[in-house]
């Protein structure tokens, strides 16, 4: 098994669904007592939000080169931002190391197809409902992707910052995502895909009436894909 790379912290809430579900996964494919093999690389979220509120995306994404670098020498062969809204500097960060970097939003895009669904929901942070970064490379992966009006990505932006990204998990909010879930199905979307790996934590596929595609498992399954091949 190839050593995986993993640049954390953006939560750490999330990050350590990624190490839960790297580890089961594995030993649900390998058996026994096997685990992943990993190196982990967490930042400080606080300095990395700042960055983000400010617009200073280059020296964010200096931070997870910088992160990347150290998984390299650390040993990692492959390399994943556990976060979908800082795939903003994800070719900042691959043009930082040799080893490959593999990208949420394709593995994302993949699943997506082979599920048969074309028009999706996404929901994220503002960054990653708004900017082009994310909803373009999922829009040349194949899919015509819906976002929520302008109140609803508020709410959810609000939701992530200030109570997921904190390990809140109210119901009142589950609640408000399944209205905004339902709205975007009634605009066409065959799927939502939970853009922001916090929200795992919120919602799951009982809460909506149509299929969610869970981006940390999604990129967790992509990756140990790419660490057993042969």
């Amino acid at each position: 098994m190839k050593v995986i790379g993993l640049i954390g912290g953006m939560s750490w809430e999330s990050t350590a669904e990624y190490y839960r579900l790297l580890n089961t996964l594995t030993r649900d494919r390998l058996g026994g007592l096997h685990s992943a093999r990993c190196v982990l690389y967490s930042v400080d979220f606080a300095e990395i939000e700042r960055l983000q509120v400010q617009g200073r995306w280059e020296e964010a994404g200096e931070i997870l080169a910088d992160a990347a670098r150290a998984l390299e020498r650390a040993g990692a062969e492959l390399v994943l931002i556990c976060t979908n809204t800082m795939h903003k500097v994800a070719d900042q960060v691959a043009a930082a190391v040799s080893v490959p970097l593999l990208h949420l939003a394709d593995a994302t895009a993949v699943a997506v197809r082979a599920a048969g669904v074309r028009t999706v929901g996404l929901l994220g942070t503002a960054f990653t409902m708004e900017q082009d970064f994310y909803r373009g490379r999922l829009e040349a992966g194949g899919l015509a992707v819906l976002v929520p009006g302008a109140d609803e990505r508020a709410v959810v932006h609000r939701v992530i910052y200030e109570e997921l990204c904190l390990g809140v998990v109210r119901d009142a909010s589950r609640e408000e995502f399944q209205r905004v879930i339902g709205r975007l199905v009634e605009r066409g979307a065959e799927g939502v895909i939970l853009g922001c790996t916090e929200i795992e934590l919120l919602i799951g596929e009982r809460h909506s009436p149509v299929p969610v595609f869970p981006t940390t498992r999604l990129h967790v399954e992509a990756a140990l894909r790419a660490a057993l091949a042969p």
